[in-house]
């Protein structure tokens, strides 16, 4: 847990750092776009956090390669380079479109050669689905499902950031949750470099997103842009697939562990999935609206969640808060549930469960707002500058 806890604070330090230099540097050389017509803030702000972001991460998967303790990772480095590749290259087409605003074919295409980079040339598939018994699928199905799940949470945490604060803090508590899991899950199936690496990922996510919150907090001084958002999107599908898609369920001896604890190992793509429900529920809703009005999947508007919580009342600062209290609540009352299942005992899910159900009682409530704020805030607009997707 100690290099674990170190790859949190040197990614968060570096990435902090360098969030710092970016946002000055481009301040100085003005490298920023101009107000475009759906944005919503009203200041000229650099989208070019990602560049920070994606430094850091790179800085800390460096600094890995020296590190005995993760020297289980580097068992295939082809995996750790081919995940960097990847990286680089949604980074460099993600400051290119927040520069000049690239086509969204272009995007895809991108999108799609760096899941099968990570796929192909980093050996990281979705073996099999564990619902009950084992499917092994063929290698082509195996690939082509793994590579379209790494580009829907690419683009689905990419849709959400339209927030100060939104993607970094939400992104924060939900790499938080699942490298909870991950480590639980890694001690108790015993160890092995893909349950690593998906722990090990989470933290050096963890990290960035600590760093670069401080000057993306409302009123963000720095955006993300896409070459950021879509860099924990990619790492974030990629932790996941790794410690998801490579779990024998049949490694488990229900004799040994208790048949209870069979929960994480029969169904452990449900925390994954949870984690990112919100930013998978937004993208869902978005690709049906858009193409019901016979639009592109992927063309810009201003109907997200978020823009639906600011057109409820909530200012913007209220509205990011409570898409990190909806994330919270859903990814700990699934991780509750585990950690209850590791026991055999009556009544283990009771914990999760009763969680989940206040959680999402009290998030219901602070979500609807009071007649007062509705009143408040239709007579005074806002006037914080907010991002835009």
């Amino acid at each position: 847990m100690k290099q674990y806890l170190f790859t949190i604070i040197l990614t968060a330090t570096i990435t902090f750092v360098l969030t710092w230099a970016v946002w000055r540097l481009s301040l100085r050389f003005k490298l920023y776009p101009g107000i475009r017509e759906r944005d919503v803030h009203t200041t000229p702000t650099p989208r070019l956090g990602g560049i920070a972001i994606f430094l850091g991460i790179a800085a800390a998967i460096g600094v890995s390669a020296a590190n005995p303790f993760f020297e289980t990772i580097w068992v295939r480095p082809q995996t750790m380079w081919a995940i960097l590749g990847a990286s680089l290259l949604i980074a460099v087409i993600g400051v290119i479109d927040d520069l000049w605003d690239l086509d969204w074919m272009i995007k895809l295409g991108a999108q799609f050669l760096a899941a099968g980079v990570i796929t192909v040339g980093g050996g990281l598939q979705i073996l099999s689905l564990p619902f009950g018994d084992i499917i092994v699928f063929s290698s082509w199905f195996s690939i082509t499902m793994t590579m379209f799940a790494i580009v829907i949470v690419m683009n689905a945490v990419n849709f959400i950031d339209g927030l100060d604060g939104l993607v970094a803090g939400v992104c924060l508590i939900s790499n938080g949750v699942f490298f909870a899991y991950s480590y639980i899950l890694t001690r108790d199936t015993g160890q092995s470099s893909y349950f690593n690496l998906a722990s090990f990922l989470a933290a050096v996510l963890i990290g960035a997103c600590l760093g670069f919150l401080p000057l993306n907090w409302s009123p963000a001084k720095l955006f993300m842009g896409d070459s950021g958002a879509l860099v924990i999107g990619l790492l974030m599908a990629t932790s996941a697939i790794a410690l998801t898609g490579q779990l024998d369920p049949s490694a488990l001896d229900p004799e040994q562990i208790g048949r209870s604890q069979l929960l994480g190992a029969f169904i452990p793509i449900l925390l994954p999935v949870l984690v990112v429900l919100l930013p998978l529920l937004d993208f869902g809703l978005a690709v049906l609206r858009r193409m019901s009005a016979g639009r592109s999947p992927f063309s810009p508007d201003r109907k997200h969640l978020h823009h639906r919580m600011l057109d409820l009342g909530h200012r913007d600062r209220d509205a990011v808060l409570i898409f990190y209290a909806w994330a919270a609540v859903l990814s700990l009352a699934v991780l509750l549930m585990y950690v209850g299942a590791r026991e055999d005992w009556p009544g283990q899910y009771l914990p999760g469960v009763a969680f989940g159900v206040v959680g999402i009682a009290a998030c219901l409530v602070i979500t609807l707002p009071s007649r007062r704020t509705k009143r408040a805030v239709s007579a005074e607009p806002d006037p914080t500058p907010l991002e835009s997707r």
